[in-house]
């Protein structure tokens, strides 16, 4: 029987504003797009994402990190942006908690106080500080008995050892825990690990996943 139920933050919890995690609302105020192609953008993103792996503990460490990724990340573009400019974009990622980066699911705060009632609540979450910070913020960080943070560990969901420090915080054996993603390939690491597994599809994108897709947390 099911004892714990591990869940996503991004695209389960919570979705972002402008449809990416990293170009934000401030990011788009302060940067001319039209100079950008949007081709190169992402690219020059997966090349620095790398850089968002490393570990960040705190805040400031956090600060650092990020600040380090979105100077790659120009100056890959070429693009001529001022230092006041790039405190702009960074301060707003790192610190502004408010509904403007992101919006909490209708569903997440009446249904966190149900499962709560069901299951240990757990967060798995390829995030910074920052991520943690915005549930406190928003007080759904209470019905969670622990969260884990990729950048507090130094890796991410990917890199598999990530689950390991859950599963053995909790001593999770095989079927204990029911683990909710909008991820296919990392709900592949979960089945892997002994968790059984739902694939949250918030926007109906994944009709042919290989797991049972659910669109709201009501569906658990």
């Amino acid at each position: 029987m099911e004892k714990y139920l591990i869940l996503d933050m991004g695209k389960v919890l919570v979705w972002p504003s402008t449809g990416s995690w990293y170009i934000t609302p401030v990011f788009l105020k302060n940067v001319d797009m039209t100079k950008i192609d949007q081709d190169s953008l992402e690219k020059a993103i997966d090349k620095y994402k790398y850089i968002l792996n490393e570990k960040a503990v705190t805040i400031d460490e956090e600060y650092i990190v990020i600040g380090k990724f979105f100077k790659n990340l120009f100056k890959e573009l070429e693009y001529d942006i001022s230092e006041e400019k790039i405190k702009t974009i960074l301060d707003d990622f790192v610190y502004n908690l408010s509904d403007t980066k992101y919006y909490l699911y209708d569903d997440v705060k009446e249904e966190l106080e149900r499962l709560s009632k069901k299951y240990t609540l757990l967060m798995l979450s390829d995030n910074w500080p920052c991520g943690e910070e915005y549930l406190k913020k928003h007080d759904i960080h209470k019905y969670f008995k622990k969260i884990y943070i990729s950048s507090v560990y130094g890796c991410m969901k990917e890199d598999k050892i990530f689950f390991d420090y859950l599963i053995n915080d909790f001593n999770i054996n095989k079927g204990d825990a029911l683990y909710v993603d909008d991820r296919e390939d990392l709900l592949d690491i979960g089945v892997e690990k002994g968790l059984n597994v739902l694939h949250m599809d918030r926007e109906n994108e994944f009709s042919n996943s290989k797991y049972k897709r659910i669109h709201n947390l009501k569906e658990i």
